[in-house]
């Protein structure tokens, strides 16, 4: 997989994870639990992104 691929894949999943995040806190039973988990998953994927586009920028 290229690089511009797998950075495709990782800014597809962020983007999911951004859309469970907003359905998740919309509801009124949610844990926060699940919205923290939900928010390290971003963050790790977003990581991952920034990292790539660092390495290629070198």
């Amino acid at each position: 997989m290229s690089i511009d691929a797998h950075l495709a894949t990782l800014e597809k999943k962020h983007g999911e994870l951004e859309a469970e995040l907003r359905s998740v806190q919309a509801q009124p039973s949610v844990h926060d639990e699940e919205i923290v988990e939900i928010k390290r998953r971003k963050l790790r994927l977003k990581d991952q992104i920034n990292r790539l586009r660092s390495d290629t920028q070198h």
